[in-house]
């Protein structure tokens, strides 16, 4: 196996490829792409309030710190004793009691919004009237819920962007930019998204608070590798899905595959109840194949993202694309970069929009099947 290394985190080529990508987005022809380099101007920084103080709050509070162009200013939970502890891990300079209180504070500019599902629309839209930028985990409860959040950010003039990590880091990009030559025609989109989980107190397990259960938490990153590498535009000719529920009612398994207008196809696992922690992203062509064994992070030691091109039989190439920080940080970078440029925040609706039908078309197959 051959290896080639690329740094596309370093000069204006990736700026140019990203925007390049972004206004095929905005002509239907390719989602939107962000890909590791911000493109935010050297301004202040966004000032950044978060709702929630659980699992994932805790995960992206240094991300915040780590991102150039955003600081982490506020944090607010249901009990200012959670909001005081989080605060002062994270070195936050105040903490709410209450959501609405901290969207009312003119100290935030941004607000992550990392609670339940069940939820996020109702602080979304709440967080958008009050003139902040949104940015919510993902899933959203169905497609007409998120956008009555998009419809809210686009009435206010506010930024939005679901937290999905991968498509920030700049691996994303370069697979988009080669995927012409290097793949041709995407006829087939694979993946698999697998982990256990245990824990049946776990929110996760919990309908009421997460209704698509592992397909709305695992699957959503299946349904985005099909926003992501596959065109906007296509109408789905047919979806099979099925589903697995564990003892909570929760789904705890999915897999399906979607069959699109044009024959091209996008086939899917996910689930809770792996013993081994599975992130497998495979993108067919006539020319050749990109295989991710971790399409959703990057190595540990540099962030680097890698991925393997096979063409014919038996040639291989190991393809390394450095980062100075992982997809999670430059999340947040790009969110800065993105409220500032008007065809970035349409596009940034748009696969946040499409992923969402991938996924309720998914869900609805899923739920018929049973």
């Amino acid at each position: 196996m051959s290896k080639h290394t690329e740094k596309e985190t370093l000069g204006n080529s990736i700026d140019q490829d990203r925007r390049t990508l972004l206004a095929a987005a905005g002509a239907g022809v390719l989602t939107a792409t962000f890909g590791g380099a911000s493109l935010a101007a050297a301004g202040k920084s966004l000032r950044w309030g978060i709702v929630g103080t659980g699992g994932i709050a805790n995960s992206m509070a240094p991300r915040i710190t780590q991102a150039d162009h955003a600081k982490l200013a506020a944090v607010s939970s249901r009990r200012m004793e959670s909001a005081e502890a989080f605060a002062g891990k994270h070195s936050v300079g105040k903490a709410f009691d209450s959501w609405a209180d901290m969207l009312a504070w003119d100290g935030v500019d941004a607000i992550y919004i990392a609670t339940p599902t069940s939820v996020r629309e109702e602080i979304g839209i709440a967080a958008a009237n009050a003139g902040k930028h949104v940015l919510g985990e993902k899933p959203f409860a169905n497609l007409a819920s998120l956008q009555r959040i998009t419809a809210a950010c686009r009435d206010n003039g506010v930024g939005f962007m679901d937290g999905t990590h991968f498509p920030h880091h700049p691996r994303t990009a370069q697979i988009k930019a080669v995927m012409a030559d290097k793949v041709g025609w995407p006829w087939s989109v694979a993946s698999a998204f697998q982990f256990g989980l245990t824990d049946m107190n776990n929110i996760r397990m919990n309908p009421k608070l997460e209704p698509y259960g592992a397909i709305g938490d695992a699957g959503w990153y299946n349904m985005r590798a099909a926003a992501e590498y596959m065109p906007m535009n296509l109408e789905i000719a047919s979806v099979d899905a099925y589903l697995r529920r564990g003892k909570t009612g929760a789904a705890v398994s999915g897999s399906g595959v979607i069959v699109f207008e044009d024959g091209s196809t996008t086939t899917w696992n996910c689930g809770f109840e792996s013993g081994a922690g599975i992130m497998d992203l495979r993108i067919s062509g006539a020319s050749g194949v990109i295989k991710l064994d971790d399409f959703l992070s990057q190595r540990r030691e540099d962030n680097a993202g890698v991925y393997e091109y096979r063409s014919g039989w038996g040639n291989s190439e190991e393809v390394v694309i450095a980062s100075d920080k992982p997809g999670s940080a430059m999340m947040f970078q790009d969110f800065a970069g993105m409220v500032q440029d008007p065809e970035w925040r349409e596009a940034s609706i748009a696969v946040s929009e499409r992923t969402q039908y991938l996924l309720d078309a998914i869900w609805n197959s899923a739920v018929g099947n049973e």
